[in-house]
């Protein structure tokens, strides 16, 4: 029995998802639909409104446009699924389909932690090194953070996705989860899974702990900066510019560390689902949100766009 057991392999595996009351799943569709729509909106308004602004081709908004595309790529990756799920009968995931959902979704997560690491840096070259921000900051040394930031992420990603998709699947295949993700897969493995979870671990710390230790540096960096700085509208601008990015950081970085950087054997798993929404779809729907109403450039170059597009629809009307 047990090596018939040993030799079974789960072709497929069932989410649990959010909740199992009907009800309550048609609520939560209507939901997470709203939010989905919103966030592919938010973050096409603010990659357009970027594209025809030319006091918006900077490197600050060059990495932005690159987060708002990552937002949209991460929330489609797992939403859709997710939706599928509440008002479906089935609510399967072929084993491949689970891999490469896996694989996406933890790559688009590290992206992001790498990305927001790379926009502290530009944050504290513009307000620490003002002379040489161009320089340093030039459009090709631009292009290959971004580089680095996707290729080491996919990668990383790769790496951490084959170990754990070679360990045995025997069963059970119900997944407590809305999306396969690797700390709940890791969960339905029939053998000990110590190893990957270590290896899980050590990429956290590279690819999530590196990027946040540079968070740190370079806003303590500019902090100082700011003391010394002798005018108060510099400092208030300085400040306006780095409040979006800050606020973004603690969203995401605060719940991605909370569940993969602490142990499996303490997580719970109800607390991990709710916490997965944050940096899943609250997150990515508040990111154009948040750097839309904060951002004094954006709201500039966004009440432009609107206005300009009034004068055309009069124009057209007349």
């Amino acid at each position: 029995m047990d090596m018939v057991k040993a030799n079974f392999t789960v072709a497929e595996f069932v989410f649990l998802g959010l909740s199992s009351q009907p009800e309550m799943q048609l609520i939560l569709f209507i939901m997470f639909l709203f939010f989905y729509l919103l966030t592919v909106a938010g973050n096409v308004i603010i990659i357009t409104v970027i594209q025809i602004e030319p006091r918006l081709q900077t490197p600050m908004y060059f990495f932005l446009t690159n987060l708002s595309f990552l937002d949209i790529c991460y929330v489609s990756t797992n939403v859709p699924q997710m939706l599928s799920n509440m008002v479906g009968k089935k609510k399967t995931i072929p084993f491949s389909s689970c891999a490469t959902q896996m694989y996406f979704s933890l790559s688009f997560g590290m992206i992001e932690c790498v990305l927001l690491g790379v926009m502290a840096y530009d944050r504290y070259v513009a307000i620490c090194h003002p002379l040489h921000y161009t320089v340093i900051m030039n459009r090709s040394t631009c292009v290959q953070l971004a580089a680095i930031s996707w290729s080491s992420s996919f990668l990383s990603s790769m790496v951490i996705n084959v170990l754990t998709l070679s360990l045995p699947y025997c069963g059970p295949n119900v997944l407590n989860h809305f999306f396969c993700e690797v700390p709940s897969i890791l969960r339905l493995a029939c053998t000990d899974t110590s190893f990957t979870e270590m290896v899980v671990f050590i990429f956290s710390i590279i690819i999530v702990f590196i990027p946040f230790l540079l968070i740190v540096v370079s806003y303590a960096r500019i902090l100082l900066s700011l003391l010394r700085m002798q005018s108060a509208s510099g400092r208030h601008k300085a400040l306006s510019t780095c409040a979006s990015h800050l606020t973004v950081v603690a969203l995401f970085y605060g719940t991605a560390i909370f569940v993969y950087m602490r142990p499996q054997s303490k997580s719970s798993r109800a607390g991990g689902k709710i916490i997965a929404v944050f940096y899943t779809v609250i997150t990515p729907m508040f990111n154009p949100l948040i750097y839309s109403l904060r951002n004094q450039d954006v709201k500039g170059a966004l009440k432009k766009a609107i206005a300009k597009q009034r004068t055309q629809t009069l124009l057209m009307r007349h």
